[in-house]
């Protein structure tokens, strides 16, 4: 691949991270930063062909401490933020869980959601010395703000067309109820009485964590279970549209929706668009609860099963920034007033002081362009672009093609996470089309005048530049 590239960009889910990714590439490109965008496993595998660029990496998992040193090697430089830090884990299986003091010491900057997370990173008792750690928000945060919001209303309006009146019901049981059941906190059991082995969502917990977080998860996916079909028919005039989370199975939820009239189940899309549409979103310790509160959307918590030990250490700000419902008849109350009219979504001073805690960048400069700053100064900063050496940049080709094979092959494996039909599932695919029209689209909600390009250049990756 020729050309310049000065920012690498992967994508792991598509509906949760394109559109936020690609309107950091906009904004970077109106600084004439190009970048390369594109699914993350392709960018990975591709990253001895790149020009030399600052890889954004999505997260700081012990997986990076193999691929960090071959990018740096490489001469790529590395930023990072983490997907999962606005709602995480408590401290101590959030480190073991999420960061790795070795992967790290190859990231140059970290950009925080808001302090919660800073405060959180900052008591890592491996964060490498003078480790700049800007609290910037997140690319995903500005797709709710009013100004950048516009760039869904024509998808808002389909779903309205399509829909109805309907009431959003959004599930994030992947721990338990993932697209392959090894994906899960514990493998199924293949003899009577075995012992259950960790699933890939237990890495990093204690099995005492695990099998306490199985558990309670477990007793309130049956609450929705049953939630379901019992909101249809506390509600006859409203369509009931159920978002499973991006990694979890859809089987049992179209199970249920095969046996009601008015239950759609569907991850079409970003999930802003859907929040626009609707009246009242229901969840339980969904990052959801967190947009919609930050869209003045009412939003309920559903906890028909409460445990405080994981409900306040791990999904506490989706649930506070929420109205709390503990059975199915309050929720009924709540909820009619909500469709009503007669109240709003979930106040008070304490939710706020919360949620500006929590997230940055409500107002004022946008997130993209706080982090693009940053960016700005590394790739005007040639110190800060250093050259490889010609024995670290032969290191960095032979290990980055030894891995490359290595994961080529890693799909086929049986239990494999990374097959080929879950990688469609998180990234189907995307005509250059179709990323030129969303491209077209935010820098309409931008008011920029100036011309971006969009190129193919692989099958799955895409440059965008000035």
């Amino acid at each position: 691949m020729s050309g310049r590239a000065n920012l690498l960009i992967p994508v792991e889910n598509q509906v949760r991270e394109l559109d936020a990714r690609l309107l950091l590439a906009c904004i970077a490109a109106r600084r004439k930063i190009s970048s390369i965008i594109g699914p993350k496993r392709d960018v990975e595998s591709g990253i001895a062909s790149f020009p030399k660029s600052i890889f954004l990496s999505k997260s700081l998992r012990i997986g990076k401490r193999r691929f960090f040193p071959i990018s740096r090697k490489l001469g790529h430089k590395i930023v990072a933020w983490d997907e999962e830090a606005l709602v995480h884990l408590p401290p101590e299986t959030y480190f073991s869980r999420r960061l790795s003091a070795i992967g790290m010491h190859y990231v140059s900057h970290m950009f925080a959601w808001g302090e919660d997370n800073a405060e959180l990173w900052r008591q890592y008792p491996d964060l490498p010395a003078g480790m700049p750690v800007h609290v910037t928000g997140n690319p995903r945060g500005d797709l709710l703000r009013p100004e950048i919001r516009v760039f869904y209303q024509k998808d808002a309006e389909k779903i309205r067309n399509t829909y109805g009146d309907f009431i959003l019901i959004n599930t994030n049981f992947n721990h338990v109820n993932a697209f392959y059941p090894a994906q899960n906190l514990f493998q199924p059991v293949k003899e009577p009485g075995e012992k259950a082995r960790f699933g890939q969502a237990a890495r990093g917990m204690t099995r005492e964590y695990a099998e306490g977080l199985r558990d309670h998860k477990q007793a309130v996916f049956r609450d929705f279970q049953q939630l379901i079909p019992a909101l249809e028919k506390a509600f006859p005039e409203h369509t009931i549209v159920v978002r499973p989370h991006p990694t979890e199975s859809q089987e049992i939820y179209r199970e249920i929706a095969a046996q009601c009239e008015r239950v759609q189940v569907t991850n079409e899309g970003n999930v802003v668009p859907w929040l626009i549409a609707t009246k009242a979103v229901i969840h339980n310790g969904c990052t959801t609860g967190v947009e919609a509160y930050f869209m003045d959307l009412p939003a309920i918590s559903y906890r028909a099963t409460v445990n405080d030990y994981y409900d306040y250490g791990f999904y506490q700000l989706p649930n506070r920034l929420s109205y709390q419902c503990f059975d199915f008849e309050e929720l009924r109350e709540i909820l009619e007033k909500i469709l009503v009219g007669e109240i709003g979504v979930a106040g008070g001073e304490e939710r706020e002081a919360l949620a500006n805690h929590h997230l940055a960048a409500k107002d004022g400069p946008l997130a993209c362009e706080r982090i693009v700053d940053v960016l700005q100064t590394m790739v005007d900063n040639t110190s800060q672009m250093d050259k490889p050496s010609f024995r670290d940049l032969l290191e960095g080709h032979f290990e980055a093609a030894i891995r490359r094979v290595g994961r080529s092959f890693a799909p086929y494996l049986p239990g494999s996470h990374k097959s080929p039909k879950f990688e469609r599932h998180r990234y189907p695919e995307i005509s250059i089309e179709e990323l030129r029209l969303r491209i077209a689209k935010f820098h309409r909600a931008l008011s920029d005048n100036g011309e971006l390009h969009v190129d193919q250049i692989g099958k799955r990756l895409f440059r965008i530049s000035a």
